[in-house]
């Protein structure tokens, strides 16, 4: 058999069969269990060997890759169910299988040429771009390989190679496959459209009232309340307690008196520069200092830019001679100084003045800071004071009114609307309040809901009320609208199916789309992702659909009929060489996975299941039975 798919092989049927098959190399079966090998040899393909040194690098790559991907390495069990170990064994069997082949046939690759691919291999090269033999054995120190399993790994490569070259020498892609995949990627169309909405039509005339009711009863399902629970609700966070507190202005000036320290201000200055890049700009500034000029008429006069260096102290200015000028200035004064790309003038446009901040300036400030430490220490005892109120079933609404809690009553529905209207409460915690609400009894004491640690909430259940059918006269205008829409739709439809059959009835676009009372509008050069509002991707499909004279319609992005004729079918007439490459190169593949794969199928495949199991670590190895 082994003889008969290589001879098959290399005729033009077996590749062309190849090509259709597109046979995957992960998927064979395993066809025997290796028994009575060494721990060095973890597979065997016929006489070829798999080595444990081979299997354990390669598994560690696809890990490594994997690892890349998902941000963390797979353990065994996760590589297990990847099926990771499965697709290095199956590589390394193809290549086993190929490398017996390559031995039968007696190919041989010398040291010359694995030298020169050696050379030619990026990875080695240095900072010129040349070989460097200390980049090769770093390399390949890091890799775990020695010089002599590199070099076989290469041979065993090449002679792989030549195998493929061998099969499919000469081999060019069919013109009539290059031309369909190019064409259908280059090719173009010329339309002309007109466009057909329901704003041509007269509205459909309005549904009876028996029509309306036919409607609910045929789609009654569709039109039911939700079940809604009425609940009084109540909550308490310490911004909330914060909110109620009152405190004395003694209080606040003894914390402004405690924390004043706090409170220093440090002189900053605004300081703005120009670069006096000329011996006419320095006269200039040099005599507007004599003359008494204010900073911004001599940039004026001159023309040069002011570059604001923005309020900073006289610490962050790291230019000594710069923070001295500046904060020896007076507000609005203005200096000439050195500087590295030679004068500047520095100019002080305010000072901001340090010292004390006056309590009026914090007051606000030290008041909601004291309120909130207050109402962090007052909640856990009010908390416990609600629950034992709650537990002693004191009404909700005095406890509310006892603590100066806001209690309100809303409709809660199961995914939880209605909950927007308790401040405070985050979207997020909505399913749980709902859960509580809904899992609560009618007359029932409720418990808290707790939403981290600083609030909590109690509700009463005042009703339910259950999901229902709708009557007409809570939906009948609802219904009748959607009738409605729904007539528009069919009646733009069926005056569409119309046109395009006038169209073709009468072969002559322009005096159908006139007779529509619509204007014609020419599109050219449309490919297959053209898109837009107008002339949207279902439209572009159906005008692709068919050639030159081809007519149809589709409905576009704003819900309107586009009515089309194709004018004109543009194909390329050159020829796109990186499709021919990627055809002819995808063929190859495909032909040569489905060659290797019957070789291997041919040599059979053994696996060490002992050994296996020891690499991958766990006890058992389930993939390989």
């Amino acid at each position: 058999m082994l003889d008969g798919l290589r001879n098959f092989a290399r005729t033009w049927p077996g590749k062309i069969l190849g090509g259709f098959v597109l046979i995957g190399l992960a998927g064979f079966g395993i066809s025997g269990v290796l028994t009575g090998s060494s721990f060095n040899t973890i597979a065997k393909v016929g006489d070829e060997e798999i080595s444990t040194v081979q299997f354990q690098r390669n598994y560690n790559i696809q890990l490594n890759n994997m690892a890349e991907q998902v941000g963390s390495t797979p353990t065994s069990e996760q590589a297990i169910a990847l099926g990771i170990p499965s697709q290095v064994i199956n590589q390394l069997a193809i290549d086993a299988s190929l490398n017996g082949l390559a031995k039968d046939f007696q190919l041989g690759v010398s040291d010359e040429r694995l030298g020169t691919l050696v050379r030619q291999d990026p990875s080695f090269s240095g900072t010129l771009g040349n070989f460097e033999p200390e980049n090769f054995r770093s390399v390949l120190q890091r890799s775990g390989w020695t010089e002599k399993e590199y070099f076989d790994l290469q041979r065993k490569s090449s002679q792989r190679q030549q195998l493929s070259i061998g099969l499919f020498a000469g081999f060019k892609a069919p013109n009539a496959v290059s031309a369909l995949v190019d064409g259908y990627g280059s090719d173009t169309r010329d339309i002309e459209y007109f466009i057909v909405s329901d704003k041509n039509m007269l509205p459909p005339s309005d549904p009876t009232q028996a029509e309306i009711a036919q409607y609910l009863s045929d789609n009654q399902s569709a039109f039911r309340t939700q079940t809604l629970r009425e609940v009084k609700i109540m909550s308490l966070t310490p911004a909330i307690i914060a909110k109620n507190l009152q405190l004395s202005e003694q209080e606040i000036i003894a914390e402004y008196e405690r924390t004043k320290a706090n409170y220093i201000k440090i002189e900053t200055r605004n300081i703005e520069q120009i670069i006096l890049n000329s011996d006419a700009a320095l006269k200039r500034f040099e005599l507007g200092i004599e003359l008494g000029d204010s900073f911004e008429e001599l940039a004026s006069q001159t023309g040069l830019e002011i570059s604001d260096l923005g309020a900073m102290t006289k610490e962050q200015i790291l230019d000594g001679v710069l923070s001295e000028t500046a904060f020896s200035l007076n507000e609005g004064e203005f200096k000439i100084i050195s500087g590295i790309s030679g004068k500047r003038a520095i100019h002080v446009s305010k000072i901001n003045t340090g010292g004390q901040t006056p309590l009026a300036e914090l007051h606000e400030q030290i008041s909601d800071r004291l309120k909130n430490k207050h109402a962090r220490e007052l909640y856990i005892d009010m908390l416990d004071n609600i629950e034992e109120q709650r537990a002693a079933f004191k009404p909700i609404e005095e406890i509310a009114k006892q603590f100066k809690l806001e209690l309100i009553t809303v409709l809660v529905s199961q995914n939880g609307e209605g909950l927007d209207a308790i401040s405070g409460v985050e979207q997020e915690s909505f399913e749980k309040i709902s859960n509580a609400i809904f899992a609560a009894k009618e007359e029932g004491l409720t418990p808290s809901i707790s939403l981290g640690s600083n609030m909590n909430l109690w509700f009463d259940l005042v009703s339910i009320r259950e999901a229902r059918d709708q009557t007409i006269a809570e939906v009948g205008d609802a219904i009748k609208t959607l009738i409605l829409e729904q007539k528009t739709v069919v009646e733009l439809a069926n005056k569409v199916n119309k046109i395009v059959k006038s169209i073709n009835d009468i072969d002559d676009f322009a005096t159908v789309a006139v007779s529509s009372q619509s204007i014609i509008s020419q599109s050219n050069g449309l490919t297959r992702a053209s898109s837009s509002p107008k002339l949207s991707q279902q439209v572009v499909f159906e005008v692709f659909n068919g050639g030159k004279n081809h007519t149809g319609s589709a409905v576009n992005e704003n819900g309107d009929y586009v009515i089309f004729k194709v004018v004109d079918v543009n194909s390329s007439k050159e020829t796109n060489e990186q499709v021919n490459e990627y055809i002819q190169n995808s063929i190859i593949d495909s032909v040569f996975a489905g060659f290797a794969t019957g070789l291997l199928e041919d040599d059979g495949l053994r696996i060490n299941q002992k050994t296996l199991s020891q690499v991958l670590n766990p006890p058992t190895y389930g993939g390989y039975n």
